[in-house]
């Protein structure tokens, strides 16, 4: 027996030393084998660049929201009275198909899956459906207590604006990748154009841990940072776009038309400001995502009147123009074909300034005897009709300058046969505010390396061309000036109180969509009306194009009432945002900001608030290493000034803060703060004066005051002034 169990120990050690010298198993490196079982990859994802407004408010960004995630292996539970698995995937299916987007059968074969091998996974996860889930829905689920479900922190695309500017942003969206990670995608808009981008570099992270996940002793991680994508800085103001939505929501509620769109841009930079449609969607939800075109850039339309603006400019700056000669209205034939004013029977003998302010057709026709064809499309080109403006982004149309047979010079010179998009209108508009320097639309103000802050592409105005002289531009804002003054202008209801407004206004009819080359007709249901204008009319700031297509009037309501609507309310308040007129603009105490870095947090607070404003400090104290607003910077009293000192944050009361402050705070402090909704603070998940440890979430509820206080619908009035219809 000594002899037997010597030979067995000595075999034993010769095979122990054979393994510790050669680390080698059956031909298999040990090392490899044990790396291969402790060692782990983790995914460090990188965030998508935000889209902002021109302010640097946020338009699109990633946000905190959570992934469903069901511990199914037996072994992950310790005690049986405190089960850490799911015990019952029939239960937990029938449950959890009320919250995600996933029926109960797909979910139980989830919860009851094998691996290749037979054995049983430790965790498993639910796809597209159990990822990008809420506070308020991980919250609800939490409450059913189902026995191995839980949570792991994510990010989502998220657009706190609800429907904004939806068709020019876009949305994006977290995709399965071939190795089965998930990425943020941008599928239309802004977020598919630019996608490359805003799309981050993801890092990783290498260690060891047990076969639950938990770290190994004394093990080393190694580290590759994630790489966040660029930040995109927009020419749209966030203001100025609120106002146009909010007047196309109630405008759209009110008449039900077919489609709206809408346009605000700068003339001296060709920078757009506010860019709207309807039908729209939510980026969030794609709740009412029908059409993803574009329509002020991708879609075609026979525009009508407002294009006489640029007849008008054309016959100016030729020597054609003759306001007080008289023509006879009514009705102009050519070869055989008549057009006709849209009164039909016309008004007589009259000039062709009464013409013009009457947006007459056929004073059109007769100008363009003056002007000839071939001059007229000559200018209609240096206008950049017929032609894509180059505005950056994608899909844009040129639209036709129809030249065939004479009739259609004459339809062309009053916007009908001939086509142009939304934006070529605003372009050429540009010519006729800006002293005949006509400017290249754009939408991106610059792109910045969300990392470093460098500045990687910075967009700048671009001339596209001088199609008229200055004195020429100065006479068509009159004259437009007087469609909107003039007892016999169409456009009497576009004026806005303090203000000179210019413009015109359009009528035009829809082509039918059979194929059959011929217009919709019947009632006054089934035309485009719209206006192009811009104020003050001196030296424009802004100009407004404004198109509703088939809305559903009363018997009693005009064409132009719908269109001036979003117009006029628009134009006023973003003027008055602008502080165009000073005088109408109250005048508030301020203060300027001195520079506090370097300084005591407490030395700088003492002296805030003598001044009037409220400190926050975020970190322990001490030193003072950043602060905002900048030095210099005047603020009103009573706003927020941020202060950054080192150590761990002291969370304060965020309560009636504004969505720009809680964006500060969260950028300033590196704090996660889930932001849900807009307005102002309402609560907030975590209370004040609670010391945050790194990664804890916060959630931060807002309302706006509309939601808070609600209030009865004001009636407005409206006028039956400025009626056009078109010719038959």
């Amino acid at each position: 027996m000594l002899v037997i169990y010597g030979g067995l120990f000595f075999a034993l050690f010769i095979r122990i030393f054979y393994i510790q010298s050669s680390g080698t198993v059956n031909g298999q490196q040990l090392e490899a084998r044990a790396a291969a079982l402790y060692g782990k990859d983790a995914v460090l994802t990188a965030e998508r660049g935000k889209i902002l407004d021109r302010n640097g408010g946020i338009i699109a960004e990633d946000t905190l929201s959570y992934r469903l995630v069901a511990v199914v292996n037996p072994k992950a539970t310790v005690d049986e009275d405190k089960p850490r698995h799911v015990i019952d995937p029939e239960k937990t299916a029938k449950v959890l198909a009320n919250y995600i987007s996933m029926e109960e059968s797909e979910i139980y074969k989830i919860l009851t899956k094998k691996l290749a091998d037979g054995r049983t996974p430790y965790q498993v996860e639910f796809g597209v459906a159990g990822r990008s889930i809420s506070h308020e829905l991980m919250t609800a689920i939490k409450k059913e207590e189902l026995e191995g479900i839980t949570f792991a922190s994510d990010s989502t695309r998220y657009y706190p604006n609800g429907p904004f500017a939806s068709h020019l942003i876009g949305f994006a969206l977290k995709e399965e990748q071939e190795d089965g990670s998930f990425h943020t995608v941008g599928k239309m808009g802004l977020e598919y154009t630019y996608n490359k981008e805003l799309t981050g570099k993801n890092g990783s992270m290498q260690y060891e841990s047990d076969i639950f996940g938990y770290l190994l002793p004394n093990s080393e991680k190694m580290v590759t940072p994630a790489e966040n994508g660029d930040d995109i800085y927009l020419t749209v103001d966030k203001t100025i776009q609120n106002f146009l939505e909010e007047s196309m929501t109630d405008v759209y509620k009110e008449y039900n038309p077919e489609s709206m769109v809408a346009v605000v841009a700068d003339p001296k930079t060709g920078e757009i400001l506010a860019m709207s449609q309807r039908p729209t969607f939510d980026p969030d939800t794609r709740e009412g995502l029908d059409s993803w075109n574009n329509i002020v850039i991708e879609s075609v339309i026979e525009p009508g009147s407002t294009v006489k603006t640029f007849t008008l400019a054309t016959a100016i700056e030729t020597n054609n123009w003759h306001p007080n000669a008289f023509y006879q209205s009514g009705s102009y034939t050519l070869y055989g074909d008549t057009i006709r004013d849209h009164n039909l029977r016309g008004w007589g003998q009259i000039t062709y300034l009464e013409g013009f302010q009457r947006s007459s057709n056929t004073a059109m026709a007769n100008m363009l005897e003056y002007i000839g064809n071939d001059t007229l499309i000559d200018y209609f080109k240096k206008f950049g009709f017929g032609q894509k403006t180059g505005i950056d982004l994608p899909g844009e149309a040129s639209g036709t300058l129809l030249t065939n047979n004479p009739i259609e010079y004459v339809t062309s010179s009053y916007g009908q046969g001939s086509t142009f998009t939304p934006i070529q209108l605003v372009q050429a508009m540009t010519a006729i505010a800006n002293d005949g320097e006509m400017m290249q639309p754009y939408v991106i103000d610059k792109i910045v390396d969300s990392a470093t802050g460098d500045v990687v592409k910075d967009e700048k105005p671009t001339v596209k061309g001088n199609p008229i002289s200055k004195e020429t531009a100065k006479q068509v804002r009159e004259i437009l000036a007087s469609t909107v003054t003039s007892e016999a202008g169409t456009a009497k209801s576009f004026a806005i109180e303090g203000y000179d407004v210019a413009g015109k206004t359009g009528t035009a009819y829809i082509p039918r969509t059979d194929g059959s080359r011929s217009y919709l007709t019947g009632n006054k249901n089934n035309y485009l009306y719209s206006f192009l204008g811009m104020a003050p009319a001196d030296d424009p700031q802004l100009i407004v194009y404004v198109a509703v297509k088939k809305p559903k009037l009363e018997a009693t309501e005009v064409g132009s009432q719908p269109v001036s609507e979003v117009f006029t309310s628009v134009m006023q308040n973003s003027l008055k945002y602008l502080n165009i007129n000073p005088e109408d603009v109250a005048q508030v105490e301020t203060t300027k900001i001195k520079d506090y870095i370097g300084e005591s947090a407490e030395g700088a607070k003492i002296e805030l608030e003598n001044a009037g404003v409220t400190p926050i400090i975020i970190g322990d104290g001490g030193e003072i290493i950043a602060q905002y607003p900048e030095k210099d910077l005047a603020i009103t009293k009573g706003s927020l000034v941020f202060l950054k000192t080192e150590g761990s944050v002291t969370l304060p009361s965020f309560e009636n803060w504004s969505l720009r402050n809680l964006l500060v705070y969260k950028m300033m402090s590196g704090l996660s703060i889930e932001i849900v909704g807009e307005g102002f603070v309402e609560s907030q998940s975590v209370s004040e004066n609670t010391v945050i440890g790194e990664g804890s979430p916060i959630v931060v509820q807002l309302r706006t005051p509309e939601e808070t206080y609600s209030a009865p619908p004001i009636e407005e009035e409206t006028s039956s002034d400025g009626e056009e219809l078109p010719q038959d």
